[in-house]
């Protein structure tokens, strides 16, 4: 495999980037500081549109679904050919949008399928100071320095048919790097060191796929062993719990040992990819395709649990792709195809639904006592947090979005299918859009 390496100059250009400060505006992973989606930021944009509210737009090369993550004045994201065939990792200036680094991590030869519906780079990377971690599932995986874009380690080595394409974004816990891989093939969790990416833990899910068709008849689609979730980490009565969706199962693992400590089964549900939400007390998770319901479970089990590690079910107007948002005991989602609801965290009850415009995949954020709704045709709906449902702004891009939106100071960051921009601003003298021709295709050195 080739490599992108930056020049000297440019990586010292990068170390100016890294802020000391940097944690205290982050948002250094798929739904931000507690993986949640939530922001406790004061001041972000309410509307917004092509020439409104935009400090900058910088378009992004490629096809990629993934999120854009930030650390100090940095702003990363990753992106691939449509084909897959080059898998790369971009660096922003948070001020100017201005690309300082754009780097081909891994060139793949024979690219796995992905479905059209997904991308080759659909994983967001997590950062923290001096480093950042990207993966592509098993095409690969690396660790950057973040001063000056030098790969410290890569892994190209795991094996998983990843079948419609990777999705599952790495969570960062103690010294490990976390990463689900749920294939048509084989489905584990493994635990790197970060340091140095070597396997630390490698644990294989425990479900038996032979006998899942209700028919009875022998397992043979490879939809219903895949899996895109993000694993969470819940402290619970001292004990610390790895919760993360498989395919027709949710588990809970021992994070230092890889030890499974119970799970959950769903054998109608398939492809999960909600993000675990945690919080009052409970787990709350999508059980994704097929039998789509949102449920809320207790943690501390041990074993195969059953509908006794349940405190409820909510069974209509469940995303099969999008994460839940939790607010002050209440839970938001928005459905695949665009209704909206919020039921209360403790019992499933419900406080409203209600209709809003479009399909979606990216997972709503809340910030300054409003919950973000995007959509794939590039609006986003602003609603009011709390038990009576009000539309506060509707907001139009030019592209769709598949990714999160990431919350740094007052400014909203956000990528569409065809760019990414930062939000900000609340005046006519902050309307104006700078987009720069250079920031369409920068490459730089390169070496075999």
């Amino acid at each position: 495999m080739r490599r992108i390496i930056p020049i000297v100059l440019l990586g010292a250009a990068i170390a100016l980037l890294t802020s000391i400060a940097g944690a205290e505006s982050s948002w250094p992973q798929f739904r931000g500081p507690t993986g949640q989606g939530v922001s406790d930021a004061k001041g972000v944009p309410l509307t917004w549109g092509e020439g409104q509210n935009v400090k900058w737009k910088t378009p992004i090369h490629g096809k990629a679904w993934s999120s854009p993550v930030i650390w100090g004045n940095q702003v990363w994201v990753t992106t691939a050919t449509e084909d897959g065939r080059e898998l790369s990792a971009l660096c922003l200036d948070k001020d100017s949008g201005k690309v300082v680094l754009d780097q081909v991590l891994f060139h793949v030869d024979k690219p796995q399928y992905c479905h059209p519906f997904n991308s080759y780079a659909s994983s967001t990377p997590v950062i923290e100071e001096g480093k950042i971690y990207v993966t592509f599932g098993s095409p690969g995986t690396a660790c950057l320095d973040t001063h000056d874009g030098k790969v410290l380690w890569e892994r190209t080595d795991f094996v998983c048919n990843h079948f419609r394409g990777a999705g599952s974004s790495p969570l960062l816990w103690s010294d490990l790097l976390v990463m689900d891989f749920d294939g048509s093939d084989f489905q584990y969790v493994a635990a790197l060191d970060k340091k140095t990416g070597k396997t630390v833990w490698k644990t294989d899910r425990s479900i038996d796929f032979k006998d899942m068709q209700p028919n009875g008849k022998p397992l043979a689609d490879g939809d219903m062993h895949k899996a895109f979730s993000t694993p969470r980490v819940i402290s619970f009565n001292g004990r610390q719990e790895l919760i993360s969706e498989g395919s027709n199962a949710v588990y809970a693992y021992d994070p230092s040992t890889g030890k499974e400590l119970w799970h959950i089964e769903e054998r109608a549900a398939h492809s999960g990819s909600a993000t675990p939400v945690i919080g009052d007390g409970l787990i709350y998770i999508s059980t994704g395709h097929g039998k789509t319901e949102l449920w809320a479970l207790r943690p501390g089990g041990s074993g195969l649990v059953g509908d006794s590690q349940v405190a409820w079910k909510v069974k209509k107007y469940v995303p099969t792709r999008s994460s839940p948002i939790l607010v002050d005991g209440l839970l938001y989602f928005v459905s695949d195809i665009g209704t909206a609801s919020c039921v209360d965290a403790k019992t499933g009850q419900e406080a409203w639904h209600s209709r809003i415009d479009g399909s979606y995949s990216s997972s709503p954020i809340y910030a300054d006592g409003r919950i973000y709704f995007f959509n794939e045709m590039g609006k986003t709906t602003v609603v009011a947090a709390g038990r009576e449902f009000k539309v506060l702004a509707e907001n139009q891009l030019d592209a769709g979005f598949m990714s999160c939106a990431a919350v740094s100071g007052d400014a909203l960051f956000v990528r569409t299918k065809a760019a990414l921009y930062r939000i900000e601003g609340h005046d006519a003298s902050s309307t104006s859009v700078t987009e720069s021709t250079e920031n369409k295709k920068t490459k730089v050195g390169q070496e075999k």
